[in-house]
C-alpha cells in the first residue's frame, strides 16, 4: 500500500520513539501541577514550623493535607523522572545510557513509595 503522506506528515508530533509530544505534555502539566501543590506544601511548611510533633500529626490527619502531600509527592516525582530522563537522554551516549534509564526510574518510584508510606503513617497515625 502507498502512503501518500510526506515525511515530514508522517512524524510530526511523534518524535524519534513516538512518544515525543506525550512526554512534553506530562512535563509541562506536571510543572503546572507543581506550582500549586509545591506553594500549598510551602505553606503548610511555613505554618508549622514551630509546631511540636504532635500538632505535626494532626495537621496531617486532616483527609485534604494527606491527600495534598500524596499528590505533591507524585506530581514532583513524576516531573523529577521526566526531567532526568531528558537530560541521560540527552548527554549520556553509548552502553550507559539504558542502564541509567532505567535506574532513574526505579530511583523515581523508590522516592514516591518511602513518602507515601511516611505520609501514610503520619495521616493514619500508624
Amino acid at each position: 500500500m502507498q502512503n501518500f503522506k510526506t515525511p515530514l506528515g508522517r512524524v510530526r508530533g511523534l518524535g524519534s520513539a513516538r512518544e515525543g509530544t506525550g512526554h512534553f505534555w506530562q512535563q509541562r502539566l506536571t510543572a503546572i501541577a507543581n506550582i500549586v501543590l509545591i506553594t500549598f506544601f510551602v505553606i503548610l511548611l511555613v505554618s508549622l514550623h514551630d509546631a511540636s510533633f504532635v500538632e505535626l500529626r494532626l495537621a496531617f490527619a486532616n483527609p485534604l493535607v494527606g491527600i495534598a502531600m500524596a499528590l505533591v509527592t507524585v506530581s514532583a516525582t513524576i516531573h523529577m523522572r521526566l526531567g532526568m530522563q531528558v537530560i541521560i537522554e540527552d548527554y549520556v551516549h553509548g552502553a550507559a545510557k539504558l542502564p541509567l534509564l532505567i535506574l532513574n526510574t526505579f530511583f523515581a518510584v523508590v522516592v514516591a513509595g518511602a513518602s507515601l508510606f511516611a505520609i501514610v503513617k503520619m495521616s493514619f497515625g500508624a
